[in-house]
This record gives structure tokens, C-alpha cells and sequence, in this order.
């Protein structure tokens, strides 16, 4: 068996990252999509993307998952 370093793949995307960012410093929906220049709609998807692809059912669940994966700081 080869000993081939495996790097993984990134989970989220740099924009899921970024909203999830602003989101644990307590913005909301509105300032974050005012901040990223992008729809308030748009920003709520961000979000519900990354809580699938994390396997979770809460904001406040993929927020912990994030920093538990070291993918944001609070």
C-alpha cells in the first residue's frame, strides 16, 4: 500500500465560511448580506448549505461543528 498523503477536500465553500464568520460575531441576516453584497435570500442558503453538508439541524449546531473543525474562531 502506498503511503499517499491525503489532503481532504474543504467541506464548505470560502462564501459558507464567510457568512458563518460574520454570523458568531452576532450579525444578522440583513448586516451580513449587506456586508458580502449579496441578497438576504442568498445569505439564508449560504447557511442552510453548509448546515447539510455539515449534518446538522440548527445554526447554532453547525456553528459549534465549525469551530470544533477549527474552519472558524469565536
Amino acid at each position: 500500500m502506498k503511503d499517499n498523503k491525503y489532503k481532504p477536500t474543504q467541506l464548505l465553500t470560502k462564501r459558507e465560511k464567510e457568512v458563518f464568520k460574520h454570523l458568531v460575531q452576532d450579525k444578522t441576516t440583513k448586516e451580513i448580506a449587506q456586508e458580502l453584497f449579496i441578497s438576504e435570500k442568498t445569505v439564508r442558503n449560504h447557511i442552510s448549505n453548509a448546515m447539510q453538508k455539515l449534518g446538522v439541524k440548527g445554526r447554532s449546531q453547525a456553528v459549534v461543528e465549525l469551530i470544533r473543525m477549527g474552519e472558524i474562531e469565536l
